[in-house]
């Protein structure tokens, strides 16, 4: 099963921007729709934007669109959340995901998770 690190996680005020990468841990030839999901202190763990394989649609909650970008880069396998107009309320362990099955809003129809990265904004 394929593996993800995420990365580019950190503090920033709010305002701010962050982008996070998410790319697997082994070589892989996989091309399967990605996504972004969050988990803030106390709550369970929650969609922000997702991308099909070859990049053409993507989607969003409503909480960020307009500004947050997902946006993958096939020739380096790797997926990418630009995060703009940082709020506080966007504090969360941030989760790449891959391979949905059914309803990309759903965590649990996702096929295989990173471990996370840390987004904390101060206001």
């Amino acid at each position: 099963q394929v593996q993800l690190l995420e990365s580019g996680g950190g503090s920033v005020q709010a305002g701010g921007a962050l982008r996070l990468s998410c790319a697997p841990s082994e070589r892989t030839s996989s091309r399967d729709p990605m996504g972004w999901f969050r988990q803030p202190p106390g709550k369970e763990r929650e969609f922000v934007a997702a991308i099909t394989s070859s990049g053409a649609d993507t989607f969003y909650d409503a909480s960020v669109k307009g500004r947050f970008t997902i946006s993958r880069d096939n020739a380096k396998n790797t997926v990418y959340l630009q995060m703009n107009n940082l709020k506080p309320e966007d504090t969360a362990v941030y989760y790449c995901a891959g391979d949905p099955d059914g309803n990309y809003r759903d965590a649990a129809d996702w096929g295989y998770w990173g471990q996370g990265t840390q987004v904390t904004v101060s206001s």
